[in-house]
């Protein structure tokens, strides 16, 4: 994954922040919309699409475009270097592969000391019982 490359394919756009602010909310576009298109992107290899695709699937849209919103800064420029933070760590997220899961065996010791729980728990039930008549 080269991210310069990756960081030129990404396309902004400046949308007006809802919430409280005043007038000056209503005049100047801070918040910031990222774009960026999984499917026609030359820095990414195949498998490193299908593994996006598979994995951000609630994330993409249905042309395969991640969109990620930040209004948490008054600074348009602030807004964009957060957006572009978490794009990196959604898309390496997306990237990890999970490690293989190796399959494990309980203790021999583990096993027999479950066996001797359960038979004291047997006899301690047993011994609650009327004794039969002979």
């Amino acid at each position: 994954m080269n991210t310069e490359n990756i960081l030129k394919e990404l396309k902004f756009k400046g949308i007006r922040s809802s919430g409280s602010g005043g007038q000056h909310v209503n005049k100047v576009s801070s918040k910031i919309e990222l774009k960026f298109d999984v499917e026609n992107s030359t820095s990414l290899s195949d498998e490193e699409k299908f593994l996006l695709k598979s994995k951000l699937s609630s994330k993409l849209t249905k042309n395969n475009i991640l969109i990620l919103f930040c209004d948490e800064s008054r600074s348009q420029q602030r807004n964009k270097e957060i957006a572009i933070k978490r794009f990196l760590k959604v898309l390496t997220g997306g990237l990890t592969r999970p490690k293989k899961r190796k399959p494990t065996k309980p203790s021999k010791s583990s096993i027999k000391k479950r066996l001797e729980v359960k038979q004291k728990i047997s006899q301690k039930k047993e011994l609650r019982k009327k004794p039969k008549p002979n």
